[in-house]
């Protein structure tokens, strides 16, 4: 029996480890060499954790499974017809099973144009190339004369009130109001500007008011101006409109959406509005059982509540899929997928979060440390959570953040220009991300 995993993000990883006593062929099939955690990304991005804390090979991570052998490549098409899949080479694999686990990418709602302006942040070259325009923010600002162009400089746009946007303003302000104090001598780094952006009334809509609220209470305390009910209207090198407001920044950051895989468009079946695929209730494609698809790309209309876009349930989602699929082998029924709401989490800087676990809701310090707690559970490898529990001591004592090195900033260079991953990033960082990685 040959089972092809497309994506080796949370949902696939947790798929292939739950079928390591199967008596099955498994081919993983990833575009980068890596399984990302991707909550802690914005910390790479802020140059407080590096990006090793939060990347392991992916064959390091399977390598004692003998059933799997991996493969570095991306998926271009999948014809269900002919179980085959074409990757970006043309070679094409055959399978009898197939797992889709190739998440999402960010969505600018049909302004692509933005995107060289206002990078979001997916994968580790996403947070190389976000860390970069935030510490040479700084640095060319102390070479600035003019005040006005100093400011813009300063200024840091975030857009997105979400989980990842609220995480991305707060440190920012703490990175502007301690981790550089002292620093500079024509400026003072705490004068810097962080502003974050949200369309709807509150950030983090999916959490209850009260603690939405308090969010933006935390956020404030920390210097974070926050506007709400605003839309971006326009982004270009200079700044952002919000309808007929013009904000002067040079660096915008894009928090606001996410947009479903386009391989989800070559099987041939409908689709819902985001682009993801629209499963039956044990994860199938319709027509095609043997094929499941989990993560970001999947959509279960007949799950209420609706399935959030979330780590814990892309691995639920991963682990369902491989007992349907050893039922399936078994000659058995599956079964529908049900997520089960372990709570949610939201830090917003030093020993402030929010945190939601059914009817308990937590703030302040005992939310941090929740959060804390659970992120360095839900790491991957002991090396992962060392490495990060000693670097988050060390920035809660000091306020110092542990990789905020940035390299090819030679005077000459294109300062507004996209580089390379690997003039982005610092020593010991060279993971070898080829791509956005899957979930």
């Amino acid at each position: 029996m040959r089972i092809l995993v497309l994506g080796c993000g949370f949902g696939g990883l947790f798929a292939v480890r739950a079928l390591g006593r199967a008596p099955v062929e498994i081919t993983v099939v990833d575009r980068t060499n890596h399984h990302l955690f991707q909550p802690l990304l914005y910390q790479v991005a802020t140059a407080g954790l590096a990006a090793p804390a939060i990347a392991e090979p992916i064959r390091r991570a399977l390598a004692r499974q003998k059933n799997v052998t991996v493969l570095l490549g991306e998926a271009r098409r999948v014809d269900p017809v002919t179980r085959t899949v074409t990757l970006e080479n043309g070679d094409t694999l055959e399978y009898d099973r197939l797992i889709l686990a190739v998440g999402a990418t960010d969505s600018y709602f049909g302004r692509d144009e933005w995107r060289p302006f206002a990078p979001g942040l997916k994968t580790l070259s996403d947070a190389f190339e976000i860390r970069r325009r935030i510490l040479l923010a700084f640095e060319y600002a102390e070479r600035e004369s003019d005040p006005e162009k100093r400011a813009a400089r300063l200024t840091f746009v975030v857009i997105g009130g979400g989980a990842t946007g609220v995480e991305m303003a707060g440190t920012l302000a703490e990175i502007a109001r301690h981790t550089l104090r002292g620093e500079f001598r024509r400026f003072d780094p705490s004068k810097a500007r962080v502003v974050l952006v949200e369309g709807l009334d509150r950030v983090l809509p999916p959490y209850p008011e009260d603690l939405s609220e308090r969010a933006r209470l935390q956020l404030e305390r920390l210097g974070v101006t926050v506007w709400l009910g605003k839309r971006v209207t326009k982004i270009d090198a200079d700044g952002v409109e919000l309808g007929g407001e013009r904000l002067q920044a040079k660096t915008v950051i894009w928090c606001a959406g996410v947009a479903a895989s386009p391989l989800g468009a070559t099987l041939g079946v409908p689709l819902d509005r985001a682009g993801r695929v629209i499963v039956e209730p044990d994860l199938s494609v319709p027509g095609y059982p043997e094929i499941q698809v989990v993560g970001d790309l999947a959509a279960i209309p007949s799950h209420l509540p609706r399935v959030p876009g979330v780590a814990p349930a892309a691995k639920q989602m991963g682990r369902h899929a491989a007992r349907n699929l050893l039922a399936a082998l078994a000659g058995k029924p599956t079964t529908p997928f049900r997520y089960r709401d372990y709570g949610q989490l939201a830090t917003i800087g030093r020993s402030k979060a929010v945190a939601l676990f059914g009817r308990v809701r937590l703030w302040g310090w005992p939310a941090w440390i929740t959060w804390l707690t659970a992120h360095l559970f839900f790491l991957i490898g002991f090396r992962n959570r060392l490495n990060v529990l000693i670097d988050w001591a060390w920035a809660y004592w000091t306020f110092e953040r542990s990789a905020r090195v940035v390299i090819d900033t030679a005077p000459g260079a294109k300062e507004g220009a996209t580089v390379s991953t690997q003039t982005a990033q610092g020593p010991g960082e060279r993971t070898g991300d080829a791509g956005r990685p899957e979930r």
